[in-house]
C-alpha cells in the first residue's frame, strides 16, 4: 500500500481525502496544515504544521498538495527532492515560466509529478476525445468553453488570497475555468495565438479578473472561443461545444451530445455524478487519483504530467498579456519571456 498525505486542509482536500479512501492500493497516514485548529478533522492521523518535519517523521511515498497556487512549486519541489511522489492539485503554477521550473523539476529527481485535471478521467471527455481521434467526423474546426458561475464577495474574503494576483495568478481563468481550457487544448492541438479581455463586473476588491473573453488560434487552424465569469447568479452547467466537417458535439449538463447537419441527436456519454461534493468538481477525481497511484507503483508515466499542464497555463499567461497590452499575443511571446524567471528567485 502506497503511504498518503494530505498538505493543506482547505476546500478541495476532503475531495482528495475521499479519493485516497477509495483506492485499492494507497492509504491516508498523515496530514499537515498550519492552521492547528484543523487537526480535529482528522483525529485519529498524526497532524503536522510543518512539511518538512512531517517529510522526517513519516516514511511517505506520496503527498497530496492542495494548498494555495503561490505555494505549489516551492512545496512540490521540497516534497520532490525527497523522493517523495507529488499529486498536485491545479493549476500547475502561477505562471508559464514557473510551469516549467516544475517539468524541469520531474525531469531531474526520481519523483513523479502529478497535476489534478480531474476532468480529463470524465466519461463525457474521454468518450469525445477517442470520437474526434477516430476522424470519422472530419477536422476540427471550432471550439467553445464557456463557464458562468457564482463567487460571492465573502469567498475572496474568507481566503484573500484568491484576490491577489502574487498569490492566486488570476481569477476565473486559472481558479474555475483552467479545466475547460484545458480541455479545449488536448481537442485543438499546439496554440499558436490568443487575444483577450479580462476585466470585472462585479465590485469586490480584488486584483484578480472575475471575467474573461478570448480567441485562440491553434495550429492546424482551429479557432477556438472562450468565456467565463464569476459573475452569475449560480454555478451554470460548463458547456464545451466542437464544431467538425459533419457534426457538432457539445458537453452541458454532464452529458455529451451530438448534433448532425441534418438536426438528428444522439447522445454519447452520461457522466457519473460523485457523491457528498461540489458537482462542479466533476465527479473523476477518485480514478485520477486511482490512475496515479497504479502509475506510480508499475512505474509508468500515465498520468497528467506537469509536461501535459503547461499548455494551459500558457493560455492563461497570453490571455493576461493580451488584455494588458490590447493586441494579439503569439505564444512563443509567452514561452520565450524570461524575466520573471520564478525558479531563480524562489532557489533564492
Amino acid at each position: 500500500m502506497l503511504r498518503a498525505a494530505i498538505i493543506g486542509l482547505g476546500t478541495v482536500s476532503s475531495v482528495h481525502y475521499a479519493g485516497i479512501k477509495q483506492a485499492q492500493n494507497g492509504e491516508l497516514v498523515a496530514v499537515c496544515d498550519i492552521d492547528e485548529t484543523l487537526k480535529t478533522v482528522y483525529p485519529d492521523l498524526p497532524f503536522y504544521t510543518d512539511v518538512e518535519t512531517m517529510l522526517k517523521n513519516e516514511e511517505l511515498d506520496v503527498v497530496h498538495i492542495c494548498l494555495p497556487h503561490y505555494l505549489h512549486y516551492p512545496i512540490t519541489k521540497l516534497c520532490a527532492e525527497k523522493g517523495v511522489h507529488v499529486l498536485q492539485e491545479k493549476p500547475l503554477s502561477l505562471d508559464y515560466q514557473e510551469g516549467v521550473c516544475v517539468k524541469e523539476l520531474a525531469e531531474k529527481t526520481n519523483s513523479k509529478i502529478a497535476i489534478c485535471f480531474q476532468n480529463r478521467y470524465n466519461a463525457t471527455s474521454q468518450k469525445l476525445l477517442e470520437v474526434l481521434s477516430e476522424g470519422s467526423s472530419g477536422e476540427v474546426k471550432a471550439i467553445k468553453g464557456l463557464v458562468a458561475w457564482h463567487r460571492a464577495d465573502q469567498y475572496y474574503i474568507d481566503k484573500p488570497w484568491r484576490g491577489k494576483m502574487d498569490t492566486a495568478g488570476g481569477g476565473t481563468i486559472i481558479n474555475q475555468a483552467i479545466h475547460t481550457l484545458d480541455l479545449m487544448q488536448l481537442i485543438g492541438g499546439e496554440l499558436t495565438a490568443c487575444k483577450a479581455s479580462l476585466s470585472n463586473i462585479t465590485d469586490y476588491e480584488v486584483e484578480v479578473e472575475d471575467t474573461a473573453v478570448a480567441n485562440f488560434t491553434f495550429a492546424e487552424g482551429t479557432k477556438g472561443l472562450y468565456m467565463s465569469t464569476n459573475a452569475y447568479a449560480t454555478d451554470s452547467s460548463v458547456e464545451v461545444e466542437v464544431v467538425t466537417d459533419q457534426a457538432t458535439f457539445t458537453i452541458k449538463n454532464y452529458q455529451l451530445f451530438k448534433v448532425d447537419f441534418e438536426g438528428n441527436v444522439e447522445s454519447l456519454a452520461v457522466d457519473a455524478r460523485a457523491e457528498g461534493t461540489k458537482s462542479y468538481y466533476g465527479p473523476s477525481h477518485a480514478t485520477f487519483i486511482q490512475s496515479f497511484y497504479n502509475a506510480i507503483e508499475a512505474d509508468t508515466d500515465e498520468y497528467v504530467s506537469a509536461e501535459d499542464a503547461l499548455p494551459s497555463m500558457l493560455m492563461i499567461d497570453a490571455m493576461k498579456k493580451s488584455s494588458r497590452e490590447q493586441r494579439t499575443i503569439e505564444m512563443e511571446e509567452i514561452k520565450n519571456d524570461k524575466s520573471k524567471n520564478r525558479c531563480a528567485r524562489i532557489h533564492g
